[in-house]
Parts: structure tokens; C-alpha cells; sequence
């Protein structure tokens, strides 16, 4: 009776493959809600909070917190999902070493160039943007060690990432029942005061403890594969709960940092779950094949695209105008178009450049053709 089996392994097999597909998608989708969320608007402080309830307030608050910020919950699933077989696989010394280098090196470089350009405009008077104000400043704009960065504010994603991969070996020794202990209890600290600056976003390590567990009950194939209607319907209820805290939260004295903190959670992690559901549909189209050829181009865009906005965005908002003006919706929309174009072009130069910088700085992803003498060798 062997074609059973070969069947139930081909499935196998096809399965892996569309997972791998499907991280891929999601990782694309979620690198343009990053980018999204730090879309340039013109305006700070009390100027654009005063849009919030305006036309292009609204679209951009929808955008944003509606969808946009589910991208750093399903990246931090993913990357728990992925942590136990390359452990496994490399280490513990090798594994750490190399997140190492392919993920906190990155960081504190591209940190590193973000202070010489977007601050050296800055001081040159091309931009408004952060300059050093000390030495204490400057550590922590390298390293986010003590609070979030001024100028690649999302850098912090990395550096929880890193702490988490560190803790990675102990994690994955722990029972399902503990990790979700875990997630919780990382939940509780985020919504707590700050006290400790291990984990600037404490829930990074709680969703990349639950991926530990998807993992281990093999539920990435089945939550994507869900009926739409099961995987839409807990995200229009949370979508519910937002707008009425918004609207009579105040009023009915439920706005607490507490109730506030807990639905955007369970918000961010309904569309989470949304995106990761597309995803999976995406993985065997034709769409889907597109957007995975961008994918080793997302960590770099990542890491680039708040330059590219701080020095980009004023110089193209003289044209558009800042959020409020009638041109601004067609810039917004299209701001990740654009600062992956810029990303890719970066990513070129580098890789003509110095191949060894390239790869370093995109954390691996980037690595220069085979030439046709190493091809046919």
C-alpha cells in the first residue's frame, strides 16, 4: 500500500512549500503597513491632531490603526514560528552569533547612517529633523538600549526581535502552557508603566511566543486556510469595539490606559490574522508570485525607508502639500511605492558597490548574482 503515503507526503510537501510562500506574502504586507505607519503627513504635535477628525485624518487613522499596525504582531508570529527548526539546525552559539549579525549589526549600522544623513541635514538646515544632544542621546540612537529611537523610530522592532531570539534556546524548551503564561504576562508589562527597558514593546515577545506554539500544534496551514467569514468576523467585531471606545469611550469612562491597551491587542492580532488568511490565498496565485519577488528586498526597505521619508518627504510634500491639502491622499497612498523604489535602487548600489556591505546590510538578503563563470563552473 505504498501510494497512500506518497500522497500524504506530497501533500506534505506542498503544504511546506505554500507556508514558505505565505511568509513571504505576509512579510511584504507587512513592511508596506510599517511603511504606512510612518508615512510622511507635513505636520506634528497639536497641527495634526487637530485633522484627526477631518477627511484625510480619518483615512489615515483607518488605514493606520485599522489595519497598518497588525504588521509588527504577524512579523513577530513569524519569526516564532520560524526560531525552533533553525535553532535546531545551527545551535545555540551559531544561532545567536548570526541573528547577531544579521539582525542587531544591521540595526546599529543603518542607526549609524540615519544620524549622519538625516541628522547632518538637519544641522545643515536642509530639514527639521533630531540632532545630538549629548552622548547619552547618540548610544541610544545607535542601540535603542535605553528608549525608542528619534529617527528610524523603527528600528526598536529589531532590537526586541534580537532579545528575543537571545532568549530563543530557553523558550523553546518551555511547555505550550508556559509560552502562553509568557505572552500573557509580556501583554501585562506592555500595558504597565515602564520600569525595565529589557523589552521597549513587551508584546513583540509576547506574539513571538505564541508563533512558538503555532508551530508546535501546526496551526500557520489551518488558521490561513480558515473560511473568510470565521476569519473576518473577529476582526469586524474588534473593529467595532475600537470606534465605539473611540467615540463614547470617554463619556462611559472606559478610555484607561488598561481597556485601550488590551483592544488594540486583540485588534492588531484579529488583522493579523486577516493578513496572514491573504496571505495564504496569495501564495498560489499569480499576485502572489509577484509580491514574493520583493521579498528579499523588504528587510532593507525596512531598515531605509524612514531615511528616505525624512529626507524625501519634505521635498515632495512641497508639491503635494501636507496632509489637508487636496493632493496629499494620492502622496500618502503611494508612499511605499515609493520608498521601495528608493530602497531598490540602494539596494543595487550596494550590491555594485561592496557586495560584503550589501549583504551585511540587509541583513543577508542581498547577495550579488553568480557570474557566468561560477554558474558554468
Amino acid at each position: 500500500m505504498p501510494r497512500p503515503v506518497f500522497q500524504e507526503s506530497h501533500i506534505l510537501v506542498a503544504e511546506r512549500a505554500r507556508l514558505s510562500r505565505a511568509i513571504a506574502i505576509a512579510r511584504v504586507l507587512c513592511i508596506v503597513g510599517i511603511v504606512y505607519v510612518h508615512a510622511w503627513t507635513g505636520l506634528w504635535g497639536p497641527a495634526l491632531t487637530a485633522l484627526d477628525r477631518t477627511p484625510q485624518g480619518l483615512m489615515r487613522w483607518g488605514l493606520i490603526e485599522l489595519l497598518a499596525r497588525s504588521s509588527v504582531p504577524l512579523l513577530s508570529l513569524i519569526s516564532g514560528w520560524l526560531v525552533g527548526p533553525s535553532l535546531a539546525r545551527r545551535g545555540t552559539r551559531s544561532f545567536i552569533s548570526g541573528k547577531a549579525r544579521t539582525v542587531l549589526l544591521p540595526m546599529v549600522l543603518w542607526n549609524a547612517i540615519a544620524i549622519v544623513v538625516v541628522s547632518g541635514a538637519a544641522w545643515l538646515g536642509w530639514l527639521y529633523a533630531p540632532q545630538p544632544t549629548s552622548w547619552v542621546w547618540l548610544f541610544n540612537e545607535l542601540t535603542g538600549a535605553l528608549h525608542p529611537n528619534e529617527i528610524n523610530v523603527q528600528m526598536p522592532f529589531l532590537r526586541d526581535l534580537f532579545v528575543c531570539l537571545a532568549l530563543a534556546p530557553l523558550l523553546v524548551r518551555c511547555p505550550d502552557r508556559v509560552l502562553v503564561a509568557i505572552a500573557a504576562g509580556a501583554i501585562g508589562w506592555g500595558l504597565a508603566p515602564p520600569l525595565l527597558p529589557l523589552l521597549l514593546r513587551p508584546t513583540i515577545l509576547a506574539f513571538f511566543a505564541l508563533g512558538i506554539v503555532v508551530r508546535r500544534r501546526d496551526l500557520a496551514a489551518r488558521l490561513g486556510a480558515m473560511p473568510l467569514v470565521r476569519v473576518i468576523v473577529p476582526y469586524a467585531v474588534m473593529v467595532a469595539v475600537k470606534l465605539a471606545l473611540d467615540i463614547v469611550g470617554a463619556s462611559a469612562g472606559l478610555d484607561t490606559p488598561v481597556v485601550t491597551g488590551l483592544t488594540d491587542i486583540a485588534l492588531r492580532a484579529a488583522t493579523a490574522w486577516c493578513f496572514w488568511a491573504l496571505a495564504w490565498r496569495l501564495a498560489n496565485r499569480q499576485l502572489g508570485e509577484r509580491l514574493m519577488r520583493l521579498e528579499p528586498a523588504m528587510f532593507l526597505l525596512f531598515c531605509v525607508h524612514l531615511i528616505l521619508i525624512w529626507c524625501a518627504g519634505p521635498a515632495i510634500g512641497a508639491l503635494t502639500g501636507p496632509i489637508g491639502a487636496p493632493l496629499y491622499p494620492v502622496f500618502f497612498l503611494v508612499q511605499p511605492a515609493l520608498a521601495l523604489g528608493g530602497a531598490l535602487v540602494i539596494g543595487r548600489l550596494l550590491v555594485r558597490l561592496s557586495p560584503p556591505l550589501a549583504k551585511v546590510l540587509s541583513g543577508g538578503r542581498l547577495v550579488p548574482p553568480p557570474s557566468r563563470g561560477t554558474a558554468a563552473g
